[in-house]
């Protein structure tokens, strides 16, 4: 297929959207036994005639299983929002109780604590199933990027435990920002997402100081473990083509409120080259919309940040689909020729981050994030299988780019261009990844005593542990294991040529 249709009715801007409710469960069971092209196309919006046929014919397999996946999600999502609430709950029930024990002690005295959501004690499943937060090496937050491995190592943990952080609520990460990590905390923003017609794009901003700041850091929350709308977002396949830029995942476009699938042409009005605040596009916008959205409340506050602290570099970062966020936000600030803001970029890091679009977009930022040495760190853990989704195949287009720190189970890391079994299925990894998650479960049980005591997994760590025997990419994809990583591996990153 051709990269370019500048002549087509999008003005060159194409697009294929996934359309689960445009049929039932009789289309899906015709389409998986039958096969043929007319299923597929009943499930799909493109912006051209041509298109649609082609991937109706290449990619029916894709269609199919991202429709299969995003049905099965909307049939969850409500059971899994009152078993998110019902488990946040209990979970903060038992720990501002002092455990289960506590909480029967305090029901006989009547001093049972009621857990408050939204305030600074309420804790996420995030936060519950690793409860680190204090920095590893605070004091080396001072020098600069690739002065020495302790600097570089001590960047990076910030990254992930703000990437960790990001999944709290704006009072707990206040909280500890201001008295932790002794720190400037900027704001909390809640994104507003125009095709789920909720603010479900959660992002915080912060400085290392309120004056004359040096770093300015940006986090995105990630897949929240109850959450059907994000997870949706995950398997989703609808995609935009940016001429000259590439294709970008839409599910990710809109959850930075750049645009709704419902009405495609939004997303060519947001991303324009040289689209500024006023651009005709944006003008049929509702007002006030555009600062409600995580891509302009945040630019628009960067902006001014780096007005205001003269010296100040920034810096992106996210785990699970705050890592799509984290890249896809410089990606959108390129593309708008944001390049004063641009080169203030100190750097990316993403913790098992998906794909976000394909070889053509990860050619267009290797150029610009690469030199004069790169700024896009990407770090993979073991048998993660967020970063080996959407697929990277002949049929799934999405292709992964920038540096990719890999880390083994043992925590050994090293420098790759791609992490090893790239779309996870393959069948010559099946056994070892079973026989991984044992040891990763058995490793659970002593690291507290082999590691020091931060390093001790709680029970529902170890729980998820018990889950990644049937499931080992789910597992792994817990923040738990980036943290042990980044503090871990720090003797191999000195040997990483960055």
């Amino acid at each position: 297929m051709a990269t370019e249709f500048d002549d087509s009715p999008t003005g060159g801007f194409r697009y294929l959207i996934v359309r689960p409710e445009n049929g039932g469960i009789a289309d899906l069971v015709r389409g998986l036994v039958r096969g043929g092209e007319a299923t597929a196309v009943k499930f799909v919006e493109s912006s051209d005639e041509d298109l649609l046929g082609a991937v109706a014919v290449d990619h029916r397999w894709v269609i199919l299983v991202s429709v299969i996946a995003c049905k099965i999600i909307a049939v969850l999502g409500k059971p899994m929002e009152w078993t998110g609430c019902l488990v946040e709950f209990l979970l903060n029930l038992f720990s501002q109780n002092g455990s289960l024990l506590g909480l029967f002690y305090n029901l006989l005295h009547g001093k049972v604590v009621i857990p408050e959501r939204g305030s600074e004690t309420f804790i996420s499943t995030i936060g519950h199933l690793d409860g680190r937060i204090d920095l590893y090496k605070r004091d080396d937050l001072v020098k600069e990027v690739g002065d020495s491995a302790s600097g570089e190592q001590a960047l990076m943990d910030l990254c992930i435990i703000a990437a960790k952080l990001a999944y709290e609520n704006a009072n707990v990460i206040r909280n500890i920002v201001v008295h932790h990590w002794k720190m400037h905390f900027v704001d909390f923003y809640n994104g507003w997402n125009d095709f789920q017609k909720q603010c479900s794009t959660q992002v915080f901003i912060l400085c290392d100081k309120p004056k004359d700041a040096n770093l300015i850091l940006i986090s995105f929350r990630g897949t929240e473990p109850f959450d059907a709308d994000d997870w949706s977002t995950d398997f989703d396949y609808s995609w935009y083509e940016i001429p000259k830029l590439g294709k970008v995942h839409m599910g990710f476009l809109e959850a930075l409120g750049l645009g709704d699938r419902a009405n495609a042409a939004t997303f060519q009005a947001h991303l324009q080259v040289n689209a500024g605040p006023a651009s005709t596009g944006r003008k049929k916008l509702l007002p006030g919309m555009l600062e409600r959205t995580a891509y302009y409340a945040v630019r628009n506050k960067l902006k001014s940040l780096l007005m205001e602290h003269k010296k100040a570099k920034f810096i992106v970062t996210g785990h699970s689909l705050g890592g799509a966020l984290a890249i896809l936000f410089p990606t959108v600030l390129l593309l708008h020729e944001e390049k004063e803001v641009m080169q203030r970029l100190l750097g990316v890091y993403t913790f098992g981050q998906p794909r976000v679009g394909n070889q053509q977009l990860g050619k267009f930022m290797e150029a610009h994030l690469d030199h004069p040495i790169p700024k896009y760190f990407r770090v993979v853990y073991c048998n993660d299988l967020v970063p080996r989704l959407p697929y990277d195949d002949n049929t799934f287009l999405y292709k992964h780019f920038g540096v990719c720190l890999y880390y083994d189970s043992w925590y050994i890391g090293q420098k790759v261009d791609e992490e090893p079994n790239r779309n996870y299925f393959g069948s010559r990894y099946l056994i070892p990844e079973y026989l991984n998650a044992v040891w990763e479960l058995m490793r659970s049980l002593t690291m507290g005593y082999m590691q020091g005591p931060e390093y001790k997994e709680g029970w529902l760590s170890i729980f998820l542990r018990v889950i990644g025997l049937a499931l080992p990419g789910v597992s792994a994809h817990s923040p738990t294991n980036y943290v042990n990583s980044v503090r871990l591996g720090k003797e191999y990153i000195s040997g990483m040529s960055f």
